[in-house]
């Protein structure tokens, strides 16, 4: 099986070409400049043609299980299959679902319920899948239960990357514990409600982080999961993450932190609603601004899968090289998973390409190949 792509802007790793790029057996066969004769072949109108987008965090399944507040969707692989049509919508090629272990007794109770559902439903569904996915553990160091959650979740097949979390008010994310309560406010808590939860937050998360965060970092090496640190905000927290063997400083919630990573050798990964919407929703640096400082090498899509190449068609119209901006949602995050057979338009490489074109500074998806078949 042969498709050829021609008229097409090559997205190659340090320049962009108008070229042909030639697909056979689910891999990349040729990557030419100048236009192709063949009959065969497909004019793409001078679209943008890209490796397809890598995406290491995403919490979208989630709104797929529970698209309203207490409504649990009935049909597991029903949800799970609409979550992949959205990621492939958004030109993702390969997914990392993230999955909540821990902290069910928090904002969204619901977690509880969905923790196994969602697990079996990413697994059970892979045959039915367009796009690759695997799953992302949320480590919520601050739930007592947490280990007993952990252990029996790294057998699963599909797992292959984990975060180590601490929400607990007054650290990380929620470090200005306003925020917190804001957030708390705005998903319908009343005031008495969020006060007691965040008492109630504190002192377990005071009680259970220490207690956890030794056999975790254990059990998650001896998984042989890449490890990811989650908000750091300060140098100790680096540090940190450093002692439990992460490779992966993801969403540093201040400079110092992102630069902290950065001395200590850790990749770094950048929220991409960050990027678009020019700032945190929770307080935290811009990520626009670290990026261009050369202090993000990836960006997830956390909760909107579409952000990924919003954010980079954005800082490539902000003065970042196009290649140098799509590599942050492509080979950069496939590198940083060991995923070294995609990420890149380069022979033998997987065929999971991304077309698209960029209409009044929005990009259009056109076509989404995952292993040279089109799914989009």
């Amino acid at each position: 099986m042969e498709t050829v792509l021609t008229n097409v802007r090559l997205v190659l790793d340090d320049a962009v070409v108008t070229g042909t790029l030639v697909v056979r057996d689910g891999r990349i066969a040729t990557v030419d400049e100048g236009a192709s004769t063949l009959p065969v072949a497909l004019d793409c109108e001078g679209d943008f043609l890209s490796p397809g987008i890598v995406d290491l965090h995403t919490d979208a399944l989630e709104g797929h299980f529970v698209p309203r507040p207490k409504v649990f969707w009935p049909d597991a692989r029903a949800a799970a299959l609409a979550h992949d049509g959205q990621t492939v919508a958004s030109g993702i090629t390969t997914v990392f679902d993230a999955i909540c272990a821990g902290g069910f007794d928090q904002a969204k109770a619901e977690r509880r319920d969905l923790f196994q559902v969602m697990l079996d439903a990413v697994e059970d569904t892979a045959g039915l899948f367009r796009a690759d996915h695997r799953i992302h553990l949320r480590c919520e160091m601050t739930d007592p239960d947490l280990l007993d959650l952990v252990e029996p979740a790294l057998k699963r097949s599909a797992l292959s990357f984990a975060s180590l979390m601490d929400h607990t008010p007054g650290a990380r994310q929620w470090r200005n514990v306003e925020v917190l309560r804001t957030f708390l406010l705005g998903i319908g808590k009343e005031a008495a409600e969020a006060e007691a939860e965040i008492t109630a937050r504190s002192a377990r998360g005071r009680t259970n982080v220490e207690r956890n965060f030794a056999p975790l970092a254990q059990m998650l090496a001896a998984s042989g999961v890449i490890r990811a640190s989650h908000d750091d905000t300060t140098e100790d927290h680096v540090a940190l993450a450093r002692e439990a063997g992460c490779t992966v400083s993801e969403f540093p919630t201040t400079r110092e932190a992102a630069e902290a990573a950065r001395r200590a050798g850790l990749a770094t990964i950048g929220g991409a609603p960050n990027v678009v919407r020019g700032g945190s929703h929770s307080g935290g640096v811009a990520m626009g601004a670290l990026a261009a400082d050369g202090l993000v090498d990836a960006l997830a899509s956390d909760y909107v899968p579409a952000s990924l190449l919003q954010a980079a068609i954005g800082l490539h119209r902000a003065g970042m090289t196009l290649p140098g901006a799509m590599a942050l949602v492509t080979r950069n995050p496939a590198q940083m998973a060991g995923l070294d057979d995609r990420g890149r338009l380069a022979e033998g490489r997987r065929a999971d390409l991304l077309r698209f074109r960029i209409v009044d500074g929005t990009p259009v998806v056109r076509q989404v190949m995952v292993e040279g078949e089109r799914v989009f």
